[in-house]
């Protein structure tokens, strides 16, 4: 090597001494650890700063969000509804054993720890940073406040609040807390959140009756719950979720949780399949409707409030009633009616409520055809008239205020009256003058005989003697909504609007003796955390005299014992030994037909109303618009619709079914249908014109009632009697023809339409 080479090597060797002298200058141990200590410290004090700025917010309002369970009076499901099919229950009602599955499968230290698991937290930001998705490990904890507080986006963002929030969710919170919010917002597939609502998709039963094997089962769930739902699982996915729930028993042994010999011989319990979840098909929308409005009524809130959920509702409709109630529609109404063949048939609307006299629950309803083909129910509309069940409200009025005819003789079943159709009232500032059914004649009557019969004229006068003020005060205390209503005659024929459920806690009131009863849907209510709602009282004050009240209903037998529900009630299988006192009625131009009875122990209301199915035009060219009420006749293919046909047999084949034994009244009274009356002296009415039409018979005491009475008998008259005077025998009418309610003065006429129908096979 010549002197030029070994000096260009020396020049090299000397560069790199220097740079690897700088390099080991620049990084030193001691530098190094410097570093890593400020990173370090900075990193602290940013957490530090993140710890301080990053508040506990309010919970998510999704994870808030549950459903609203509805249940019949004996605990059993009715329908759940709501956006999320979630209802929160308290860690008291879930077994400690099954609490113990969710901790083993997700969580072991949950006890111990701080609500943060810090490895598997770096872990999880690594893998976000990478794009590895969701992978990473976290405490129950931290699960929770990502289903309650936040939400499940990958982002380090979140990770970070997640962590922050856990730390002090953990400090405010007691373990218990966490746990219960933990399984109360976890997905467990099936559209259930909650371990409540999960238990009910999975095995059918409530939280608290679950056991350790099916505790373990939902914990394992909550790792990849489409995956490992039994109902679609692959047969890996069946593998894996096996696995993971010998896992989670396994950890249960570990921690001292479950005895290994106990463990040892468990075995895997398959869930029941999918089931659809209870919607509110059928009547089951009707009675949601009617209990949802009760509460919110009561409580005075809003459509939100309650759609918020966690609303838990009894209602008092009985399961076996309720389908008893249905299948009587069915059997008499609706398989009858040929909706393709008979497009009046569409036409018909049916609706029923049956009340227990004693304490007012609603023990069935029939809304109609269900929220999806009808959306109002029928049970509790109010645009159609009572019509002739509006007479024993009248009646009631009259006795309940010892009211006197014109003639100064005090009103009793046993007074007699003109049944003169058309007759002219006596004693109205306004001109009335209404027509019986077929435009019949009775001539002189009892007041028995014309409820039996519903002799409109008779009533029209009864309610000008009682005065019209005093019988629409009356029907407001019995419970009908009359306020505004004019107290002209023409109410005497039941002309304002009523519902079935309103006329059935009428005659409740009258089967209750005279105190009030209102009828009430909801058996209790309690929103979750929250006390259960005060209800209001469904036995009220007494407001009509018991005496009253207990002849109405003496009287009222006779319209079944002998009257216009002779066919259909008292000669329906089953009835034949039960007491039974009813009203049938059928509106102006046949637009509602009506029955209204009860027994003892309960009271029911049946309506039938015309309401047009589609837009057509009448036979005069009138456009009739859809849902307009329309005539009932001729549905069914017969002739009038009364309420001696499809309602009296409704009401008959389901009180047979649904009554139970054979109950008889306890009546306060010596008048009526329901007790035997001494012969009366009676002295004969010397002219049928209207000034002197009311000669009363006079009433004495009565042995007890009889649920078989012997026919009422009359007194002579010096006027020659038509065959209609006796009680015993039916007028003739002719169905299939409609009387003419031109003569009446004020509104359309009831032309009584509660007599058999002769025409229509349907309804004899």
């Amino acid at each position: 090597m010549g002197r030029a080479d070994a000096r260009r090597a020396q020049r090299r060797g000397s560069r790199r001494a220097v740079k690897s002298g700088g390099i080991r200058r620049l990084f030193t141990w001691r530098k190094l650890l410097g570093a890593a200590l400020g990173v370090c410290l900075l990193g602290m004090g940013a957490f530090a700063v993140l710890y301080m700025v990053v508040q506990v917010p309010e919970g998510n309002a999704q994870a808030k969000l549950q459903a609203n369970v509805y249940k019949y009076s004996d605990g059993t499901l009715l329908a759940r509804t709501g956006q999320v099919n979630r209802e929160i229950v308290s860690l008291a009602e879930v077994p400690k054993d099954v609490q113990r599955t969710f901790v083993a499968a997700e969580n072991k230290s949950f006890y111990d720890d701080h609500g943060v698991d810090f490895k598997g937290t770096a872990r999880g930001l690594v893998n976000t940073v990478s794009g590895k998705g969701k992978q990473g490990g976290s405490t129950i904890t931290q699960q929770y406040v990502k289903n309650y507080y936040l939400d499940a986006d990958q982002t380090v963002t979140r990770k970070l609040k997640e962590l922050v929030i856990s730390l002090k969710v953990d400090q405010k919170r007691s373990k218990s807390e966490i746990l219960a919010g933990y399984i109360n917002t976890s997905y467990y597939g099936r559209g259930a959140y909650g371990i409540q609502a999960a238990a009910q998709a999975y095995y059918g039963k409530d939280a608290k009756q679950l056991n350790v094997e099916e505790g373990a089962y939902l914990a394992a769930l909550l790792q990849a719950p489409s995956q490992y739902d039994w109902a679609v699982a692959s047969d890996n996915g069946k593998a894996l979720v096996k696995e993971r729930w010998n896992y989670v028993l396994d950890n249960m042994v570990d921690q001292h949780w479950l005895d290994a010999g106990e463990r040892q011989g468990m075995k895997f319990k398959v869930p029941q399949t999918p089931k659809p979840a209870e919607g509110l098909s059928g009547q089951k929308g009707y009675i949601v409707a009617a209990a949802r409005a009760a509460v919110q009524k009561q409580e005075n809130i809003t459509d939100a409030q309650f759609d918020a959920g966690g609303w838990t509702i009894t209602v008092n409709i009985d399961k076996k009633k309720q389908q008893e109630l249905e299948k009587s529609v069915k059997a008499k109404l609706t398989d009858k009616l040929d909706t393709k063949e008979r497009k009046l048939d569409q036409d018909v609307q049916a609706g029923a409520v049956s009340v227990d006299p004693k304490t007012g629950g609603v023990l069935a309803m029939y809304g109609g055809r269900g929220l999806t083909q009808h959306y109002i129910s029928n049970a509790t509309r109010r645009d159609y008239q009572p019509a002739s069940t509006f007479k024993p409200v009248i009646l009631a009025a009259a006795l309940d205020q010892e009211s006197q005819t014109q003639d100064d003789q005090q009103i009793t079943a046993d007074t007699r009256y003109d049944g003169t159709s058309k007759r002219p009232v006596v004693g109205s500032d306004r001109a009335f003058a209404p027509e019986n059914e077929d435009d019949q004649d009775y001539g002189q009557v009892t007041v028995q005989t014309a409820m039996n019969k519903s002799i409109n004229s008779v009533f029209a006068q009864m309610g000008v003697d009682v005065g019209m003020d005093r019988v629409l005060q009356t029907a407001g205390k019995l419970g009908m909504d009359v306020k505004g209503l004019a107290a002209v005659p023409a109410q005497t024929l039941g002309s304002m609007g009523a519902s079935p459920m309103e006329m059935a806690g009428v005659y409740a009131t009258l089967d209750n003796h005279g105190k009030k009863v209102t009828p009430q849907i909801v058996k209790s209510a309690q929103k979750q955390g929250e006390s259960p709602i005060e209800l209001p009282d469904a036995i009220g004050d007494q407001v009509i005299k018991r005496q009253a009240a207990d002849s109405v209903t003496s009287v009222l037998t006779g319209v079944v014992d002998d009257g216009t529900a002779h066919d259909a009630v008292r000669n329906a299988e089953g009835l034949s030994d039960q007491q039974i006192a009813g009203k049938t009625g059928t509106s102006d131009d046949n637009k509602s037909a009506w029955f209204t009875g009860f027994t003892p122990r309960m009271v029911t209301s049946v309506g039938l109303f015309g309401e047009a199915a589609y837009g057509r035009t009448d036979d005069d060219g009138k456009k009739i618009g859809k849902g307009a009420q329309v005539p009932l006749k001729g549905a069914g293919g017969g002739g009038r619709v009364n309420g001696g046909g499809f309602p009296a047999d409704i009401w008959a084949s389901f009180t047979a079914q649904a009554m139970g034994d054979p109950g008889e009244f306890d009546l306060d009274t010596d008048m009526g249908a329901a007790v035997t009356p001494p012969s009366p002296s009676i002295t004969p009415s010397t002219s049928t014109s209207p000034s002197d039409e009311a000669t009363p018979s006079h009433t004495a005491s009565s042995p007890p009632a009889s649920s078989h009475p012997p026919k009422e008998s009359t007194s002579p008259s010096s006027t020659p009697p038509s065959p209609s005077d006796d009680p015993t025998s039916d007028p003739p009418p002719d169905p299939s023809t409609d009387p003419d309610p031109s003569d009446s003065a004020e509104v359309p006429v009831d032309p009584g339409g509660d007599q058999p129908n002769s025409d229509n096979s349907l309804t004899q």
